[in-house]
């Protein structure tokens, strides 16, 4: 079974980079990626004066993403309630498309 490391990077403007590096190319013991595979164990990795990143399997990261997904539909949510009160009319799909030259 072929294990990669993921680091993921979340910039201020909060677009999400996802770097995938293989295992071999780190100094991370073999037996650190197979806790964090088959046991689920979390490792916070420090780096010198930089913010730590940690290292989790592909379970918690499907969990992360679907907390942030629930979390985004409800700002959605709570933005369409906010522009449907104001009363402002919709801008219609086509004039957009148009505007941004689809």
């Amino acid at each position: 079974m072929r294990i990669s490391l993921i680091v993921l990077f979340v910039p201020i403007d909060g677009e999400r980079l996802v770097t995938t590096l293989k295992a071999s190319q780190t100094r991370i013991p073999p037996d650190t990626f197979n806790r964090v595979a088959y046991q689920g164990d979390r490792v916070r990795i420090e780096r010198r004066g930089g913010k730590p990143v940690y290292l989790v399997s592909q379970e918690d990261l499907a969990l992360l993403e679907k907390l942030e997904d629930r979390y985004w539909a409800e700002e959605g949510k709570k933005a369409l309630k906010e522009f449907e009160k104001s009363g402002e009319k919709a801008i219609p799909w086509e004039k957009i498309k148009a505007e941004l030259g689809l």
